[in-house]
């Protein structure tokens, strides 16, 4: 008898569960069924869009793969025989191979860019935008350079491992296009930075030579003086000791 009871009380307070919750949804029916649609829509857009930027990347990579095919060959004058095996170029009466340095960095510019341009905000994209600036740079396009550099830390963050290649590339770029002001600032922000990633001994030597250029011996004392006590290990030492040495003289 108990039993029976103890059962029908668990069925009356099922059914009063139950009515609860049809007497809560039914007036709100129309309402959740807008929300159950927006989740849906939501759902299929990062599904759409994660599968858009999984063929972004994988496109920007063999885009960058083709620019580096140009940009990683190697030099060999013509009339002089060619290594088998090396990368595939362009360059005529040299198999494999370019002629100049010059010829093989002005093929390899506008398949950097193509890259970059296509796919900017990707690794690879990033990527392709640095090694432009680098080759720009090369040939003394040094405004093209900068900003291309600057494009890169914009795109990959100042404290990520390209944006603080991108800054180091951009401050040497604005020392040999001859904007040593512009160049001693971009140094001296780093050399205040913790970051394992930037070498602080050879920003400092640069920033030091940077200072001897410009004639600020007191300036360029302190660079050089700062590498000796504080990176007594750095290949660079020793040659700051020679400097200082030069500086009394």
């Amino acid at each position: 008898m108990k039993r029976i009871e103890r059962k029908h009380l668990k069925e009356n307070e099922l059914a009063h569960q139950l009515e609860s919750v049809r007497s809560y949804l039914e007036p709100r029916s129309n309402s959740l069924t807008k929300i159950a649609l927006f989740v849906l829509v939501a759902l299929v857009a990062v599904v759409v869009i994660s599968l858009w930027r999984q063929r972004n990347a994988s496109r920007g990579e063999e885009a960058l793969a083709q620019a580096m095919v140009a940009l990683n060959a190697q030099v060999v004058p013509t009339g002089v025989e060619g290594v088998e095996g090396l990368p595939a170029a362009a360059q005529v009466g040299a198999t494999g191979t370019f002629a100049t340095e010059e010829a093989k960095l002005n093929a390899a510019i506008p398949k950097l860019k193509t890259a970059a341009d296509a796919y900017p905000d990707t690794d690879a994209g990033i990527q392709a935008r640095y090694h432009l600036a680098g080759a720009l740079a090369a040939l003394g396009r040094h405004d093209e350079a900068i900003a291309a550099f600057d494009d890169v830390a914009t795109r990959a963050g100042n404290n990520s491992l390209y944006g603080r290649m991108a800054r180091l590339g951009k401050a040497d770029a604005q020392a040999r296009a001859g904007q040593l002001d512009a160049a001693i600032a971009s140094w001296k922000a780093m050399t205040t930075e913790e970051a394992e990633e930037l070498p602080t001994d050879a920003i400092l030597m640069d920033l030091a030579k940077a200072y001897v250029q410009k004639g600020n011996t007191e300036e360029a004392r302190k660079a050089f003086t700062e590498i000796v006590d504080k990176h007594p290990q750095s290949p660079y030492t020793a040659q700051a000791r020679e400097e200082l040495e030069n500086l009394k003289g």
